[in-house]
């Protein structure tokens, strides 16, 4: 991608969405990337507005983020969990010290009436991070996982219970009244918008939310340029998180080209991992391009290497139909 004038686009939620986030961060500029950020798994806890996934981007992008746990802050302090544990309150989601701020702040703000993406705008610059991060949409778009005639709400299903309950499909509540953020519905129509990459992120949890709503899901169709993802499995075992226990309950093959049928028409390229070599062809028969490569990150130098390569694949791409 050599264009004087280009934009990439990016979607992302969870540990690994953050990782190739911040490594697309390290090779753009603040001109040429849109981080939009799967807001699905907010919700309202202690009085508070929590937005795990934008925290997840931002606190990486900012290099706060714990390494160690994949989430929250590094050098955390539990004093308020302990407090609040003492008193009898909730202590199901741990929300550290220096986290806590985050929320406060963001809570704060919406009460103003600040929408959402101006205050993730406001918390990414006092963050000292440059590039544009997003909310999927300042409208409230809710995840509910379905379990045995149950709807379990997202953070339920996922920290209090563990991911235990077999999920039956997924639902989002208000996406279909949700409009993308405007810096989402810009990047989306931006005349210099070349590729859109989806990160390694779950497709059911953290991806589905944000093509849940019509106006993302109808650019993507219509869309101009190439769409490459990176699966999240290497192995076929997920690097985090639920994602190979939600595709085998969803019956597909808990796979690279499970996650390349999960996503379906909307991709033209997926990024797999060398371990993942021998199903490219499988992949390529269902007319999805494959770049194998190694996508495991552990550090910025991998990020970037990882979001060089997918850049470069996806400069070689054009959308299916064309």
């Amino acid at each position: 991608m050599s264009d004087k004038e280009r934009l990439v686009l990016a979607l992302a939620g969870g540990v690994g969405g953050a990782k190739l986030a911040n490594g697309l961060a390290g090779v753009l500029t603040p001109e040429e990337l849109v981080i939009a950020v799967n807001t699905g798994d907010d919700f309202e806890h202690l009085g508070m507005h929590i937005s795990p996934d934008l925290d997840s981007v931002m606190y990486r992008l900012a290099g706060l983020n714990d390494t160690a746990r994949g989430w929250g802050v590094k050098d955390e302090s539990w004093q308020f969990m302990a407090a609040l544990g003492a008193l009898g309150g909730e202590t199901w989601f741990n929300l550290g010290d220096r986290d806590l701020a985050t929320h406060v702040e963001r809570t704060r703000r919406l009460a103003a009436g600040d929408a959402l993406s101006s205050v993730t705008a406001a918390l990414c610059s006092a963050l000292g991070i440059a590039h544009t991060v997003t909310p999927m949409s300042d409208e409230a778009v809710r995840t509910f996982v379905l379990s045995g005639g149950l709807r379990i709400p997202f953070q339920r299903y996922f920290v209090e219970q563990n991911c235990k309950p077999v999920s039956d499909g997924f639902v989002f509540d208000g996406s279909e009244e949700a409009k993308p953020a405007p810096a989402l519905a810009t990047a989306l129509a931006a005349p210099e918008l070349a590729a859109i990459v989806i990160c390694p992120s779950n497709p059911f949890v953290s991806i589905r939310p944000i093509l849940s709503i019509p106006a993302v899901s109808q650019a993507l169709a219509r869309r101009r340029v190439p769409v490459v993802a990176v699966s999240p499995l290497i192995g076929g075992a997920a690097v985090k998180g639920p994602a190979a226990k939600m595709m085998a309950e969803q019956g597909l093959p808990v796979s690279s080209a499970g996650i390349a049928t999960a996503y379906g028409d909307i991709i033209d390229g997926l990024v797999i991992d060398s371990a993942d070599a021998g199903e490219a062809a499988t992949i390529e028969a269902g007319s999805v391009r494959v770049l194998v490569t190694e996508t495991l990150m552990q550090g910025t130098e991998e990020e970037e290497r990882l979001a060089l390569s997918v850049l470069e694949f996806a400069a070689k791409l054009r959308p299916r139909g064309q």
